[in-house]
């Protein structure tokens, strides 16, 4: 049960993962600017959640997979499920420090 509670705020599995970023996802990380600003993972957008339908259009610019991430998992979650309703490729990569030990290795 714990295990089933911990998958539903921690993202998708570290190899979806993993092969997203390989494909080139883009990572963008739905936390404030203040919280961004404290740290996040290099290379990362900061797009904070209440910003992210006015910057609908820019990211599907993008033309990416996108991987949402922010401090425990709920934003990314939101964010993530937003952008799939909107028609993109969105995966909810959970807490930016775990995803941050993942393009670390």
């Amino acid at each position: 049960m714990l295990q089933y509670i911990k998958s539903l705020f921690s993202g998708k599995g570290n190899e979806e993962i993993k092969e997203q970023l390989a494909a080139g996802a883009v990572i963008i990380d739905v936390r404030s600017e203040g919280e961004y600003s404290g740290g996040h993972i290099q290379g990362s957008k900061n797009i904070p959640l209440p910003k992210l339908a006015a910057k609908l259009e820019s990211i599907k610019k993008l033309n990416s997979p996108i991987i949402c991430v922010c401090a425990s998992g709920m934003r990314s979650s939101q964010a993530s499920n937003y952008l799939k309703r909107n028609g993109l490729q969105a995966f909810n990569g959970g807490s930016w420090h775990s995803l941050k030990s993942l393009t670390q290795s």
